[in-house]
């Protein structure tokens, strides 16, 4: 599986990850998210290598994270993650993946962790 980073070139931390990884002769398959958003069963296995649950993925401050009804505490693992797939900017980035584990680029050196 090759190295592939979830990514959003308006994103500096984002910008900085990939950076990192060219430096350290890596070059991922970039996915453009907002464009290309990952589907439910890709991002559950997303979620499933971090370790989290979807509201430790999401970027609270968002607009939309309460336009979307995100902030309802009633809201199911799998309605989390079907929001997560229609509205994408609300998944925390960058997302780098490699060898079946996960990493957020927040700082950008804990993806090395991975490598």
């Amino acid at each position: 599986m090759p190295l592939s980073i979830y990514h959003n070139p308006r994103c500096s931390k984002s910008r900085q990850t990939l950076q990192l990884l060219e430096a350290h002769g890596v070059t991922p398959q970039v996915i453009e998210y907002l464009e290309t958003p990952p589907d439910a069963p890709t991002l559950t296995a997303l979620l499933d290598m971090l370790g989290m649950e979807p509201r430790e993925l999401m970027r609270k401050k968002e607009k939309d994270y309460r336009a979307s009804g995100a902030d309802n505490p009633q809201l199911s693992r799998d309605q989390l993650v079907e929001l997560m797939v229609r509205t994408p900017r609300l998944i925390e980035r960058p997302i780098v993946v490699c060898n079946g584990r996960a990493a957020i680029g927040r700082p950008p050196e804990k993806v090395l962790e991975i490598l």
